[in-house]
């Protein structure tokens, strides 16, 4: 009796620890995912940024890589556009692009923070 006891005791302690491997391994998927997030956000900020610098300092579209930089930029940033009116082209993109950048810096970082839990 005492031997099954102790085998028994012993399965108990096989699944505990293979219940902590397998909590561990998704806790490092979602930690993986997590910095997958991150670095989606970082590119978009990135390239929206990029578009702002473009249109301020008045680049060349007739360049096919910055007229692929600004129209990247553009479709990120469309559902802020017009968010502000403000009198000049420049002024316009930077504040509502700046603005896009902004919100999707905060949305990517609390997606990544909340998988890191």
């Amino acid at each position: 009796m005492a031997t099954m006891a102790r085998r028994g005791r012993a399965a108990a302690g096989r699944k505990e620890r293979m219940a902590a491997k397998g909590r561990r391994a998704t806790k490092r998927g979602l930690w993986g995912i997590a910095r997958i997030v991150s670095l989606i956000t970082s590119i978009v900020v990135g390239l929206i940024l990029v578009g702002i610098l473009l249109v301020v300092l008045e680049a060349n579209r007739d360049n096919a890589i910055v007229d692929a930089l600004r129209d990247a930029a553009a479709w990120l940033a469309e559902p802020f556009d017009n968010v502000f009116k403000l009198d000049g082209h420049k002024e316009n993109v930077a504040v509502n692009y700046g603005l896009a950048a902004l919100i999707y810096a905060l949305v990517g970082g609390l997606i990544a923070r909340l998988l890191r839990r």
